[in-house]
């Protein structure tokens, strides 16, 4: 398989946090390790932006600071060359961002089993069922990288 011809120089790192968990419980976030592992080992030059490795204590944040680090991050998956959003299940932040990716042509690569929900499939220019999936894409797609 040819490698595609698109260098991605930056990521976003999108994908739940607290779903719909109430309070200020978080959802597990090991995934991002995970994540950021593997796109480090295919596009090791790429700058990969993980808001929660920036903001780790965000759910304490005063209104004022949390709707800043809102709307900053969101630029800051727009400014991306490629948005990766990890959706186990429904996220409303991550959403946002991808709704606002495609509005500006940003790609969308979603890793969920909601394959059917709307802002899924519409908002989302890949689509993968699990990690796995997404590992065994980038090892073949991008395994000479």
């Amino acid at each position: 398989m040819l490698k595609p011809m698109k260098t991605f120089r930056s990521f976003f790192l999108a994908g739940i946090i607290q779903g719909s968990k109430r309070g200020k419980n978080l959802y597990d976030q090991d995934y991002r390790t995970k994540i950021k592992t593997l796109l480090h080992q295919h596009f090791p030059e790429s700058e990969i932006i993980d808001p929660l490795d920036t903001h780790p204590n965000s759910v304490d944040y005063d209104h004022q600071t949390g709707e800043k680090v809102f709307f900053e991050s969101v630029k800051q998956a727009t400014e991306s060359d490629c948005v990766i959003a990890y959706l186990p299940e429904a996220s409303m932040g991550t959403a946002v961002e991808m709704w606002e990716c495609n509005k500006k042509g940003v790609p969308v690569w979603s890793i969920t089993p909601m394959k059917q929900n709307w802002v899924v499939k519409f908002m989302s220019t890949k689509i993968f069922e699990s990690l796995d999936e997404f590992e065994e894409y980038l090892d073949v797609t991008y395994r000479d990288k």
